[in-house]
């Protein structure tokens, strides 16, 4: 059995990028993975004719009969996966060479911790690092109100899922990933890596973009039942907002830094000083 199965669910993606995308973890420095592909977009015989050029048997691909959606594609993939550990990672994205390495040594060295994610390089349409907090706590009080781990960097021990009956829910979709990460607050730690894992490619046709009204929907819902889960968490943050003089935060599909106010001072990805401003 492989120590890691990736994950990929593939829709009419761009193909320069979707080579990028499978080159990317085929040239892993770890080595002891299967690598499933699931095509949601069984048309697009262009897609198939990529994924079957690479002559390598660690990869499988599937192909759905009909467009079923992101979060089902998901599911599908978590039954087929047979490694001790899922490393989830999107279609147009890019690992760095030693993510899945870094990865599996954080898990196997720290049986209490269920989710390793890290930072990503955001690059395209927008470029800068999001650097996420490293410690389960941190993360868990900073995921009453954004999902802080990056999902398409991230890796799963797949026992703390089938142990706990939780998948996708397709209900939440495009914000799956934030409802699969509330739902395992419960039953799990959360380590971020402070290095980067993985190059987040932005363009304008990416979901966040397309669905931002739904994802945004969806983020609101999540965060509102874990305020009311969590209030200490929640409490928590306001205190540190009150100590640091934040009045206002504005992250673009919940996640990404755009806008902050803090001690009167308006700033731009929350970290460049633009203007300062006066409160009457």
């Amino acid at each position: 059995m492989p120590r890691v199965s990736v994950l990929t669910p593939v829709y009419n993606t761009n193909p320069a990028h979707l080579r990028q995308c499978i080159e990317s973890i085929l040239n892993q420095t770890f080595k002891d993975f299967e690598f499933l592909i699931i095509n949601d977009s069984p048309e697009n015989k262009e897609l198939e004719r990529i994924i079957s050029s690479y002559k390598d048997n660690r990869i499988k691909y599937i192909k759905n009969d009909k467009n079923i959606g992101i979060s089902a594609s998901r599911n599908k993939l978590l039954k087929q996966a047979q490694g001790e550990y899922i490393a989830i990672f999107d279609h147009d994205d890019i690992s760095v060479p030693d993510r899945l390495k870094w990865q599996v040594d954080v898990l196997d060295k720290n049986p209490a911790i269920g989710v390793v994610s890290g930072w990503m390089k955001f690059f395209g349409k927008e470029n800068f690092v999001w650097q996420t907090p490293e410690n389960d706590l941190d993360i868990k009080i900073n995921m009453i109100q954004n999902c802080c781990a990056a999902h398409t960097a991230a890796m799963i021990r797949k026992s703390v899922l089938t142990d706990n009956n939780i998948v996708y829910e397709d209900f939440f979709s495009p914000s799956e990933d934030y409802r699969l990460w509330a739902r395992l607050m419960d039953v799990t730690h959360f380590y971020n890596i402070q290095k980067v894992l993985v190059e987040y490619r932005t363009h304008t046709n990416m979901t966040t973009i397309c669905q931002k009204e739904k994802m945004h929907n969806a983020w609101r819902a999540i965060s509102s039942e874990l305020r009311n889960k969590y209030p200490v968490y929640y409490n928590m943050i306001k205190e540190q907002e009150g100590k640091t003089g934040t009045r206002f935060r504005l992250r673009l599909f919940g996640f990404i830094p755009l806008l902050k106010i803090k001690n009167n001072w308006i700033q731009l990805f929350e970290f460049i000083p633009v203007f300062k401003i006066k409160w009457k």
